[in-house]
């Protein structure tokens, strides 16, 4: 059969969780597994691809399907069609990218429920027997277990698709039926495309949370955690999260879509900034008490200071007028160096109103902990500063207002966005009993990073946006920053 490694590249450079943009992949797969179908009529195989085109290797994970006739209504999903093997023992095979495929949505959901089992293998619709999930596997297989957190029967899997607009990762939404037949409140099943030695924050973090008892964070279901070779590791085996599944809201609006909304309306929102503060301050307690604290080392002082140097230099070399600002971010970066710094403490690490859901009856629910997808693991489960998800979220009401002056030019939305920061502020101080402008010289600081990194990303992406976090950045040092004053 056509070798993966032949296929693959031309599909994965299309994809918009491939991170090699400009690249065409080098690939070498260095693990796999086999989930059954019970209806023997599917090979469903998970490939872990080593990706070696880049500066540093990146492992993806790759579930496909091959079917012997086409799978109807599939055909954006077809990754290729290949030809009988050597010994003319296969029939033309459609392969496809398995989250589109009902039968690998069904498989998945079940092995976290503790339903169905993986085999490692070598390969996809190999003609060997499986090797089985014991010790002794094979080079170049590995282990998929799954672990099962809630004790509710979810249903039947009746029908799934894929959600669209990601960047990063693969959700599959699972429509159930319950014993009855009746509609059952439907799953999203994340699946990780890029692996990393360790757990997944989004896993860890938010499990942390619900195992607490917060009700602002999704209802977990389960789980997925793989092994796979890797030779840096020090038994040769890397472990981490695959795909998680949890409860998801249908027909409900994030934060942002909510926002710009207001904005749009011209209406007040600071009475769900206020909400939103205070439910960030809650979710920050339950984090500091649920999972570890540290006190800030030199290090971690050291760490922010280099990051803030390196994304001014990064901004300054997209728009060199920011060069201007010069002695204020580096006067910024010593009042950074010279404060007190609060305790470390496991946070969102990529918070703002796109990862906010206003669910009736519930309030506001946090999703997506896995921080900055293209950081690396060890950076985004490190504690942190729980002022950087403070002034992501700070730096979010800009955005939606400046999106929104986007759209309309020659209006101005800056009057609601400062309404929305001091609520939101309010609401966070009222709640953790400390209001994050005691901690100003952090806080601007925090800000002052996530408004360069904008800065970089809308010059590569959207030129015509650069103004939004350019005018932060004047602000910020323009002695115009009452609306962060005490």
């Amino acid at each position: 059969m056509q070798e993966l490694e032949e296929f693959l590249p031309p599909w994965m450079v299309k994809q918009r969780w491939y991170a090699g943009k400009g690249r065409v992949p080098v690939l070498r797969r260095i693990g796999g597994l086999r989930f059954q179908d019970p209806a023997g009529e599917v090979d469903v195989a998970v490939h872990l691809m080593l990706d070696e085109s880049g500066q540093s290797a990146t492992i993806y994970q790759v579930p496909l399907t091959y079917r012997s006739a086409r799978l109807a209504g599939a055909d954006h999903a077809l990754v290729a069609t290949v030809e009988p093997n050597r010994h003319g023992r296969h029939a033309v095979r459609y392969v496809y990218d398995a989250p589109h495929d009902p039968v690998f949505a069904t498989a998945l959901l079940q092995l976290m429920l503790g339903e169905g089992t993986t085999t490692p293998g070598e390969g996809a619709a190999s003609d060997e027997p499986s090797s089985g999930m014991a010790s002794g596997m094979a080079p170049g297989s590995a282990i998929g277990r799954g672990h099962r957190v809630s004790t509710a029967i979810p249903g039947q899997v009746i029908a799934s698709h894929v959600l669209k607009g990601e960047q990063s990762n693969t959700s599959i939404i699972l429509e159930l039926v319950d014993a009855r037949g009746a509609p059952a409140n439907p799953l999203i099943c994340k699946l990780f495309r890029v692996l990393h030695h360790g757990d997944n924050p989004d896993v860890a973090v938010q499990s942390a949370l619900a195992a607490a008892g917060s009700t602002h964070v999704p209802r977990s279901v389960g789980y997925v955690v793989g092994e796979w070779p890797d030779t840096s590791a020090p038994d040769g085996m890397a472990r981490g999260h695959l795909a998680c599944a949890q409860e998801f809201f249908p027909d409900v609006e994030d934060a942002w879509r909510v926002a710009l909304a207001a904005v749009a309306a011209d209406e007040d929102f600071s009475e769900q900034a206020r909400s939103l503060g205070q439910t960030t301050a809650e979710v920050h307690a339950t984090l500091a008490h649920a999972m570890t604290t540290v006190t800030a080392s030199d290090e971690d002082v050291a760490a922010l200071s280099r990051s803030m140097r390196a994304r001014h230099a990064s901004a300054v070399s997209e728009v060199p007028a920011l060069a201007a600002y010069d002695s204020m971010v580096h006067a910024s970066i010593e009042r950074v160096s010279s404060v007190k710094w609060p305790a470390l403490q496991r946070i969102h690490g990529d918070y703002h109103l796109g990862q906010v859901l206003e669910v009736p009856h519930r309030g506001w629910v946090l999703v997506d902990f896995e921080g900055e997808p293209l950081r690396p693991l060890t950076e985004r489960t490190r504690p942190d500063l729980a002022l950087r998800d403070v002034a992501g979220m700070l730096r979010s009401f800009d955005y939606a207002a400046g999106a929104w002056e986007q759209m309309h030019p020659g209006r101005y939305a800056r009057e609601w966005a400062d309404r929305a920061r001091i609520a939101f502020l309010e609401g966070y101080a009222k709640e953790s009993g400390r209001d994050p402008r005691e901690d100003a010289a952090l806080l601007d600081a925090l800000e002052l990073d996530k408004a360069l990194y904008e800065v970089v990303y809308e010059a590569r992406n959207r030129p015509t946006w650069l103004t939004i976090p350019t005018t932060a950045i004047d602000r910020l040092f323009a002695g115009r920053r009452s609306d962060l004053r005490l």
